[in-house]
């Protein structure tokens, strides 16, 4: 009887934490907009128009972070098909819908150079959270 009467108080204050934990007041809530980048069909480029290219791809994202737009960039450190992600704040002028993001991801030299290749989705994170200020290195 004790561990019947145990497993349900137990049971109980699991459910009651589970619903502390999952509602979240709205307003915290913010969007943003994850683009994951991809390795390309072209990537057969001799190394200085390569070099040329990042440099353009690093000029882009100085650009967009200067505008407020983009928050986080930055490379994946292994040699898997994920190249990098971008993370754009949706509540800055120009980043409202995914045809926008759409629209900047395109300004990147290596896109439109086709040795990046992107995938859009929406994302949103806590308020709590923080995203570092800086312009990325060129």
């Amino acid at each position: 009887m004790k561990q019947l009467l145990f497993f349900g108080l137990l049971l109980l204050s699991l459910s009651a934490f589970a619903q502390q934990t999952t509602e979240q007041p709205k307003e915290k809530i913010q969007p943003y907009w994850f683009v994951m980048l991809l390795k390309g069909a072209n990537r057969s480029q001799d190394s200085v128009t390569a070099a040329k290219i990042q440099q353009g791809h690093m000029a882009n994202m100085a650009r967009l972070h200067k505008e407020g737009k983009l928050k986080v960039a930055g490379p994946f450190g292994d040699e898997g098909d994920w190249v990098g992600l971008f993370i754009f704040d949706a509540s800055a002028p120009g980043c409202k819908t995914k045809e926008e993001i759409e629209a900047l991801v395109k300004t990147d030299p290596a896109v439109a150079a086709g040795r990046l290749t992107y995938d859009i989705r929406p994302w949103w994170t806590m308020g709590s959270g923080s995203f570092k200020t800086g312009i990325p290195a060129n």
